[in-house]
């Protein structure tokens, strides 16, 4: 069964969208640039219907990559929830790697590495820290 790639393109204004880039045939899922939105749940709520649509059609491996610059607090609460669902679908046999992509040149790095070692700790999946 077929399902269309996801593509959004980053946009830089008032607010910041990140870019998305959901690939079904290779199973590599990434999510970068900044993600600072005005209403962050409709945003997410069609990355989060792709993940659950990809393990039901397709049921492959699947890499999950965060290579965020700066996300807020509304972008926090829904990447917990995708990893929640990745999570879920790691405990129901399918392979999932998630691939958390820091500056170690930034100020705030070492907040980052704790805020990603939390969202392990709330939802349960291992996630590689990955110097860039």
């Amino acid at each position: 069964m077929r399902l269309k790639n996801l593509y959004i393109e980053g946009v830089h204004g008032a607010y910041y969208i990140p870019t998305v880039e959901f690939n079904s045939e290779t199973g590599i899922c990434k999510i970068s640039g900044e993600s600072y939105l005005e209403d962050t749940g409709s945003f997410y709520a069609p990355l989060l219907e792709w993940i659950e649509t990809y393990f039901k059609k397709i049921k492959s491996a699947l890499v999950v990559i965060f290579d965020l610059e700066y996300y807020n607090t509304s972008s926090s609460k829904c990447i917990v929830d995708m990893l929640a669902l990745l999570k879920k679908y790691k405990d129901m046999g399918n392979n999932i790697t998630v691939n958390w992509y820091y500056k170690s040149d930034s100020e705030d790095y070492e907040e980052e590495i704790e805020e990603v070692e939390d969202f392990m700790i709330e939802t349960g999946i291992d996630i590689n820290l990955i110097k860039k």
